[in-house]
């Protein structure tokens, strides 16, 4: 079976891949300190306390932090004897690189995510990842990542609202019944709310405007349902996107003896 790990600057995500479908997905928080045995800890308690019987013979990883890869690549090692192929290496092919300048690096997550998407609904599409940053992903007709969007992250936008105004609270993020707030908390709610409703819509209405062609907008992350909930701004909400991403970039490499 095939472990897929995605670590973003927040959480960590592993996934397994039974061929057909996902058996099950564990979360935990980013830290470079983690070592392998204490990954193993946390994957074997779950594993087991979910019934599932894995035997792990591959492992890709996707990772925004390159600092837990080293701790990463011993896990994979130590406990399932293998070596996992590492989105972003130059040993881990792509169905189709990037269009991008001249030395710029893409990251992991945007490279999966452009794999998955082409592969699921094919090209002309933007991907609208909500995590500690909103990135938009562009994937050209033919499969290609040709660039996109970064802004700031919705949690860590209602962080700096929070530590840069003393006398703000930390609220959590959802759809307020109005967009006049009658209380501080609801202000801030709506602000964040219908704010970053506006975003995305006006980022997708100018890329699709510059990109000059018929374009699929997927929302995926954590929070992508909610703001789904805010306005027609996604065509279809994809949970697993990334993780799908790095079976079809698995997938590739096998097919083509780079593993």
């Amino acid at each position: 079976m095939l472990l897929c790990i995605d670590c973003g600057n927040t959480n960590t995500v592993f996934s397994i891949w039974d061929g057909t479908r996902f058996l099950c997905t564990l979360r935990t928080s980013t830290h470079h300190a983690r070592t392998a045995d204490a990954y193993f800890t946390w994957y074997s308690t779950l594993v087991k306390h979910y019934g599932i019987e894995a035997d792990i013979t591959e492992v890709i990883i996707s990772s925004t932090v390159p600092r837990v890869v080293f701790n990463l690549r011993v896990f994979t090692d130590r406990f399932f004897d293998c070596r996992p192929l590492v989105v972003g290496r130059p040993d881990c092919l792509l169905p189709v690189p990037p269009r991008v300048d001249p030395g710029t690096g893409v990251g992991p997550d945007r490279l999966a995510n452009a794999a998955g998407a082409f592969d699921r609904h094919g090209g002309d599409v933007v991907v609208v990842d909500f995590g500690t940053a909103t990135n938009f992903d562009v994937v050209a007709a033919d499969g290609a990542y040709v660039g996109g969007v970064i802004a700031p992250g919705v949690n860590l936008s209602l962080e700096a609202l929070h530590q840069g105004a003393a006398a703000l609270p930390h609220v959590d993020v959802t759809k307020p019944d109005q967009v006049i707030g009658t209380n501080t908390v609801n202000c801030i709610q709506s602000g964040v709310f219908w704010g970053y409703v506006g975003l995305i819509q006006g980022i997708t209405d100018r890329i699709r405007a510059e990109y000059d062609a018929p374009m699929k907008v997927i929302g995926t992350g954590g929070l992508a349902p909610l703001f789904a909930t805010g306005d027609v701004l996604f065509d279809t909400i994809e949970d697993d996107l990334t993780m799908h991403g790095l079976t079809v970039i698995h997938a590739y490499n096998k097919e083509n003896g780079a593993i």
